[in-house]
């Protein structure tokens, strides 16, 4: 009887201690919306983040916009990689690594043939650095970011660059 006792005790305390060592951090899936682009440009992006742990995530965006010569094209969707580097966990400045593919029309001016649109469609890998917040009780976050990217394809774009910015609230669950 002892025994099971000292076995119990021992198992109690072990699992207490690393319960202590290791949070565990509830909220893991964060979905987002874009609020400072939509506010500039009527574009919807809406975005969803992972957190793998309390310093790194992985994530994806998805956006429309009505205006299909605009400087990012009218559909987009990319994985994104994030670093946290603040204090408290899941929150602070953070730098990312995405990719985007993103359609667009590409406006033509000639001569002899008038106006034309041709359609597009590019992909582009870049790198971004941003600041996020978010409310003690871990459910609401505001996010300041930005990035630049290359356009890796076709041929015609890859001397392209494109940019993002946003201000985006978020709700974590």
């Amino acid at each position: 009887m002892k025994n099971i006792l000292l076995i119990s005790f021992v198992l109690l305390v072990s699992n207490l201690t690393i319960g202590q060592a290791y949070p565990q951090f509830a909220n893991n899936h964060e979905v987002k919306f874009n609020i400072g682009q939509f506010l500039a440009t009527s574009t919807v992006e809406g975005s969803y983040e992972y957190y793998f742990n309390e310093d790194t995530s992985i994530g994806g965006t998805l956006y429309f916009n009505g205006d299909a010569t605009d400087y990012n094209g009218n559909f987009g969707i990319g994985p994104n990689l994030r670093a946290y580097f603040g204090y408290n966990p899941r929150s602070g400045f953070f730098a990312e690594a995405f990719g985007l593919y993103y359609t667009g029309e590409d406006e033509e001016n000639s001569t002899t043939l008038g106006s034309r649109n041709n359609d597009y469609g590019t992909t582009a890998l870049g790198l971004g650095l941003g600041t996020k917040w978010v409310t003690r009780s871990d459910r609401f976050t505001l996010e300041f970011s930005g990035g630049i990217g290359r356009n890796i394809n076709p041929e015609d774009f890859q001397n392209a660059f494109m940019f993002r910015a946003g201000l985006s609230i978020g709700f974590r669950f």
